[in-house]
C-alpha cells in the first residue's frame, strides 16, 4: 500500500541541507535508512542519492505525523515536509550533520519488505545475490557514487572532444558479421530467413567509412559486444569511447588523447597527469616486464643473463640456449630468506605458464644458497649477481626456455610476487605508459598462416612495408596502446588508406580477393573514392571508470552486468523464447 503525491513537490535533496537552510520549510523524499524510537521522539535517517538527512518526529510537533512515522520500517519510501532546525547533537561525519528536519507531515509512498541485502556501504555479500537484486545493490551509497563518477567522466570526455572539433555520430548496432578476432553475437532476421545480423565488436569499419565521408573527427560512446570466454574484468557487452581522425599521424592521436587523459583525471580525481606520457616499444615492454601492458609502479624488471651462463655446466640452461631460447631472471629485493615452501609454490606457478621449472639464488649476508650453485663456477655466479645488480638479502629467480615462455612466465611471476608481498598495498600512483611498435602480424600455428594482431586495416611502419611479403613476422605496426598500472586503457592505430597496400595485407593473412570482397567489400569499394589518411583510438570506458572510482571489479561500474558465465541473474537472460517467435525467424525448436 502507498499514498500518492497528490501534488506534493520535493524542493530539495536530502544531502544538500546545511546550516543556511535553518528555519526554511522544505519537502524531501527518499528511503528510510533506519528508524529509532526514543519514546516521545522518533528519529528517521532519510536517504536519497545525495546523502542522508536526520528527520525528527515528536508527539508535541504533530501527533498524527508521529504516529504514522512509528509505522515505517527500513527501505520504506516516504515524503516528509517540515522545518530545518539546528541539530542538538551534531554529527561531524555527515555533511548534513549540523541540521535536522523537524517533521510536520509524512506520506508513506510505498512500503518495503525486509531486503535480501543490507543497503549500506562496503557490503560484504555474495556476488550472485548482489546481481540478482541489483536494483537494491545499486541503491547503496557507494554504488551510486560510482555512477555519478561515470556520468561526470562521460560528460568531461564529451565536452573535451566537442571543444576539439569532434562530432558525435552513432553507428549501427545491427550490422554484418566480419569474423576476425572474437566471436560475434548473432541476431536472426525475420525478413531474410537463414540470414543474421551481428552485434558490433567495435564500430571499426563504420568509423573508417565516416572518414571517407569527410567528417574529419568522429567520436561515439559506443556499446560493443563480444561472445568470448569471460575473464575477471571482461563483460560480453561493454562501452568504448571510440574516435577516428583524418589527416593525422600517430603523434597527433597520441597528443590529443594525452590532453584528454589529463583533463579527465584532473576533473574527476584532481590528479595531475604529467605530460608527455612515457613511451615504450612493445619489444622493450616484453623484454623488461614480460607483458605488453606493464605495471610500472614497481621494479623487478626481467634481465637477460644468457651471456653470464652460456658456458655453464647446467644442462637446463644449455638446452634452452641451444634451442635459440634464453635464460632470464628477476630480482626480489630483501627476500633471500624466503622459505622452501614458498619457492616450491612459485615453481608450480611458473609451470602454469609452460615453464619447466624455476631456479633460484638466495644471496645471504654470509653465504649464497642455490640448488644450481654446484653447476656454476664462482665467476659465473658473480656474473649473474653482477648482471642482476644484486645485494646481500636479495633473491634471484631464473627461468630458461624459449623466449616466449620465459618472458610470459617471468612477467606473470613478477605480478604474482607484487601481490604476494603486498608491494602495491598503499600505492596510490597512476603510472601511464604508451606501448608502441606492436608486431603487425602473428603466426597462427593451428591454421598455418599469419593473422593480424589488431585488425587487418592497421598500417605497417613505413620502413617495414618492404618486409610485408618476404618476412611478415618482422613488420611493426603503427599501433599504440595506452596502459595504466598494468591495465590496457585503450588502443588504436593508423589505418591503411592505400588500396594496393590493403590488398597486399589481405594476401599476407591468407584472405583471397573473393573472401576479402565478401567480408569487407563495402569498405574496399569506399576506398576507391579518395580516402584520407586516418587513424583512431578507443578507450575501454568501463575500465577507465574502474580507475576513477577506485574499484578493481568491472561489474561495479556497469549498472546491470552479466556474471562470469555471461548470464544475468536479475532477468535470467539468456532464456528460451516462444516457439512462435522461432517459427517467425525460420529457426527450428531448440532441444
Amino acid at each position: 500500500m502507498g499514498e500518492s503525491l497528490s501534488g506534493l513537490k520535493r524542493n530539495i535533496m536530502c544531502g544538500e541541507l546545511r546550516t543556511e537552510h535553518i528555519e526554511k520549510s522544505i519537502t524531501v523524499m527518499g528511503w528510510v535508512q533506519r528508524k529509532r524510537n526514543l519514546g516521545g521522539l522518533i528519529f528517521i535517517d532519510l536517504r536519497d542519492r545525495t546523502g542522508i538527512l536526520q528527520v525528527v518526529f515528536g508527539e508535541e510537533i504533530n501527533k498524527d505525523a508521529f504516529v504514522k512515522a512509528d509505522t515505517v520500517k527500513s527501505e520504506y519510501c516516504i515524503a516528509v515536509t517540515g522545518v530545518i532546525v539546528k541539530r542538538e547533537s551534531p554529527n561531524e561525519n555527515l555533511p548534513t550533520g549540523m541540521v535536522e528536519l523537524k517533521g510536520e507531515s509524512i506520506k508513506i509512498l510505498s512500503e518495503s519488505e525486509t531486503p535480501p541485502i543490507y543497503i549500506k556501504e562496503n557490503l560484504d555479500a555474495a556476488e550472485s545475490i548482489r546481481l540478482k537484486y541489483r536494483y537494491l545493490d545499486l541503491r547503496r551509497p557507494d554504488m551510486q557514487k560510482i555512477y555519478m563518477i561515470r556520468h561526470k567522466a562521460a560528460k568531461v570526455i564529451r565536452d573535451f572532444l566537442d571543444e576539439n572539433g569532434f562530432l558525435e555520430i552513432e553507428t549501427p548496432i545491427m550490422t554484418k558479421s566480419t569474423p576476425e578476432g572474437a566471436r560475434d553475437y548473432l541476431v536472426p532476421s525475420r525478413n531474410y530467413p537463414g540470414m543474421f545480423y551481428a552485434l558490433p565488436q567495435s564500430p571499426q569499419l563504420f568509423k573508417q567509412l565516416l572518414m571517407v565521408s569527410g567528417f574529419d573527427k568522429y567520436f561515439q560512446v559506443a556499446k560493443c559486444f563480444r561472445d568470448e570466454d569471460l575473464r575477471a574484468n571482461r563483460q560480453p557487452e561493454f562501452t568504448q569511447i571510440d574516435m577516428e581522425l583524418s589527416f593525422v599521424e600517430e603523434e597527433d592521436i597520441i597528443s590529443i588523447n594525452e590532453d584528454l587523459i589529463k583533463k579527465v583525471f584532473k576533473e574527476i580525481l584532481d590528479v595531475d597527469v604529467d605530460l608527455p606520457i612515457r613511451r615504450m616499444t612493445y619489444k622493450e615492454a616484453a623484454e623488461k616486464y614480460g607483458s605488453d601492458k606493464p605495471d610500472l609502479r614497481f621494479g623487478m624488471e626481467i634481465v637477460n643473463i644468457s651471456d653470464a651462463v652460456k658456458n655453464s655446466g647446467f644442462k637446463v640452461f644449455q638446452d634452452a640456449l641451444s634451442n635459440k631460447g634464453s635464460v632470464r631472471a628477476i630480482k626480489v629485493e630483501n627476500q633471500a630468506a624466503m622459505g622452501r615452501k614458498d619457492l616450491d609454490r612459485l615453481t608450480e606457478f611458473v609451470k602454469t605458464y609452460k615453464a619447466k621449472g624455476l631456479a633460484w639464488i638466495a644471496y645471504k649476508q654470509d653465504e649464497i644458497k642455490s640448488p644450481i650453485a654446484k653447476f656454476l663456477t664462482e665467476d659465473e655466479m658473480k656474473a649473474i649477481l653482477n648482471d642482476m645488480d644484486a645485494k646481500a638479502g636479495d633473491l634471484i629467480l631464473i627461468v630458461s626456455d624459449k623466449d616466449k615462455v620465459v618472458l610470459q612466465a617471468l612477467g606473470a611471476l613478477r605480478l604474482e610476487l607484487a601481490k604476494k608481498l603486498e608491494i602495491l598495498k598503499d600505492n596510490k600512483e597512476y603510472k601511464f605508459v604508451w606501448i608502441t611498435e606492436f608486431p603487425l602480424l602473428s603466426f597462427n600455428e593451428e591454421e598455418n598462416r599469419f593473422q593480424a594482431e589488431h585488425h587487418p586495416f592497421t598500417m605497417p611502419m613505413d620502413e617495414d612495408i618492404q618486409y610485408l611479403e618476404s618476412d611478415p613476422g618482422r613488420v611493426r605496426a603503427k599501433a599504440y596502446d595506452i596502459v595504466l598500472n598494468g591495465e590496457e586503457l585503450g588502443g588504436g592505430s593508423i589505418r591503411i588508406h592505400n588500396t594496393k597496400l590493403q590488398e597486399k595485407m589481405f594476401k599476407v593473412i591468407g584472405l583471397s580477393e573473393e573472401k576479402a570482397q565478401e567480408r569487407f567489400g563495402f569498405l574496399i569499394d569506399a576506398f576507391k573514392y579518395g580516402p584520407p589518411p586516418h587513424g583512431g583510438l578507443a578507450f575501454g570506458f568501463d575500465r577507465l571508470v574502474m580507475f576513477l572510482a577506485g574499484t578493481d571489479n568491472i561489474k561495479d561500474v556497469i549498472a546491470f552486468p552479466k556474471n562470469q558465465n555471461a548470464f544475468c541473474p536479475l532477468t535470467e537472460a539468456p532464456n528460451v523464447v516462444d516457439d512462435v517467435q522461432l517459427k517467425e525467424l525460420g529457426i527450428g525448436k531448440l532441444s
